[in-house]
């Protein structure tokens, strides 16, 4: 059978017939926190000329939607830390209903008090906000910056504007891995919902990350010997596999990059914010939307990078953290590829 739509149309199906539907889209590397598990202390971030300009980014996802991309989330680095960023939160906002079902946001939440409502007014209803901690000291260890009024002031400003909270919280062992049945009761009880992610191998940190990993089969252990934990039928889209608490009523997400591969339905690609698109988090493979951009002929040239991209995206991620001294799976820190 023949489709008789164009190659600018066609909706985007990688060599494994995963249908690729969930555009992560960095707008910045830049950061105002520097967690230790994520870059060093004196991170170098990229020039700004390097960065693709907001109009790039909105044609960009314009060109996505039109390939059947029907969510975006938008990520950093720090996505709320690049000014003028909420002319295009509006502009991709106006699609929504047209093309696209939904517009989120990853923020660590430093300047939620100042975008909350905007954001809800431009059409985002659910964001991610990274919360490692309730501890003020220990935020500002992990963080290295005393942020931890300005974040729960920005989860507040969130939750009366009217978006949907959850938090992304990595685990830590031996740093916060005391601290999270209180971290899922207190999320719960605001009425958030929380997921915990296990330490991904990206980039050099001045840690080992042998010391910093946690497996979540480990803290699933520890949960279930405090509460009920139901499997949950609940998806957003991403890699998360959910459970209903029964006893504080609420939501937990478990991402398991290291201890149990959730590839196999990948819907996912994510662009860097000088537009490289990375077929997968855990791979070198990618193509460049930013010379396409850029090109004589740019439908043409993004129209042939996708195609490059879906022959390239790869079965599964490889990341693994099994001895001491081991190198990252990519080079890249998150930051830079996006959350």
């Amino acid at each position: 059978m023949t489709s008789d739509r164009s190659p600018a149309t066609a909706p985007l199906v990688d060599q494994f017939q995963r249908r690729i539907s969930y555009l992560r889209l960095s707008i910045t590397d830049r950061c105002d926190l520097r967690c230790a598990y994520c870059m060093p202390e004196r991170m170098t971030f990229l020039p700004r000329k390097d960065v693709l300009s907001l109009e790039e980014l909105h044609d960009l996802a314009l060109g996505f939607i039109d390939r059947g991309i029907s969510k975006i989330r938008l990520t950093g680095g720090e996505p709320l830390v690049r000014r003028d960023m909420m002319e295009l939160v509006r502009a991709l906002g106006r699609r929504i209903g047209h093309g696209l079902e939904e517009l989120t946001l990853t923020t660590n939440g430093t300047r939620l008090t100042e975008f909350a409502d905007q954001l809800y007014d431009a059409g985002v209803r659910r964001i991610n906000v990274s919360l490692d901690t309730l501890d003020r000291a220990k935020f500002a260890e992990l963080t290295r910056r005393d942020s931890l009024p300005q974040v729960l002031e920005g989860l507040a400003a969130a939750k009366a504007a009217g978006l949907q909270v959850k938090l992304n919280t990595v685990a830590l062992k031996g740093v916060n891995q005391p601290e999270l049945p209180r971290l899922i009761s207190w999320a719960h009880e605001q009425g958030f919902d929380i997921t915990l992610i296990e330490v991904m191998p990206l980039g050099e940190v001045e840690a080992d990350r042998v010391d910093q990993h946690l497996p979540l089969s480990v803290v699933r252990d520890d949960l279930e010997q405090r509460w009920t934990l139901v499997p949950s039928g609940h998806r957003t889209g991403g890699p998360a596999r959910y459970f209903d608490v029964v006893e504080t009523g609420g939501r937990l997400g478990l991402i398991t990059p290291l201890t149990n591969n959730f590839c196999e339905g990948c819907n996912r690609i994510r662009v860097t914010a000088t537009g490289q698109l990375f077929a997968c988090l855990g791979g070198s493979e990618q193509v460049d939307l930013r010379a396409a951009l850029r090109s004589e002929d740019p439908d043409g040239a993004l129209a042939e990078a996708l195609a490059v991209a879906m022959r390239i995206k790869p079965a599964r991620h490889n990341f693994a953290i099994d001895h001491r001294g081991q190198a990252p799976a990519q080079p890249r820190h998150m930051s830079m590829t996006g959350g």
